[in-house]
């Protein structure tokens, strides 16, 4: 078969003549957009490490608290103990009232200015 056959042009979606010509990739393009953050993103992140942080001052401050022998104490108040100080530390996180979350926030958006 010596007959000439024209291969149809190949293109990838995503990706103009001009980023190939330039070095811009899909991945490169994709990858500028993601580098970008949202403030959703960002504040929901501040407000969980303030939720950890109250958490863990809360649970050094119960530490030394012993339990009440008539209505608590025992394995069920040792095991949930960590998860109602958890709540707490979300709760407190959430009500804006310490103000951890809007600092954190700010120093994550303002380290992302570059």
């Amino acid at each position: 078969m010596s007959g000439s056959m024209s291969m149809p042009a190949l293109s990838t979606p995503g990706v103009s003549a001009s980023d190939i010509a330039s070095g811009r990739t899909a991945a490169a393009k994709a990858g500028a957009a993601k580098a970008a953050p949202d403030d959703k993103s960002v504040a929901k992140a501040a407000t969980e490490f303030e939720a950890q942080f109250v958490s863990q001052m809360l649970t050094q401050m119960w530490q030394g608290i012993e339990t009440d022998g008539y209505f608590g104490g025992g394995n069920g108040e040792e095991m949930f103990r960590g998860l109602m100080i958890n709540e707490y530390g979300k709760q407190i996180a959430q009500s804006g009232k310490l103000g951890i979350a809007d600092n954190v926030r700010n120093a994550m958006l303002k380290m992302q200015e570059v």
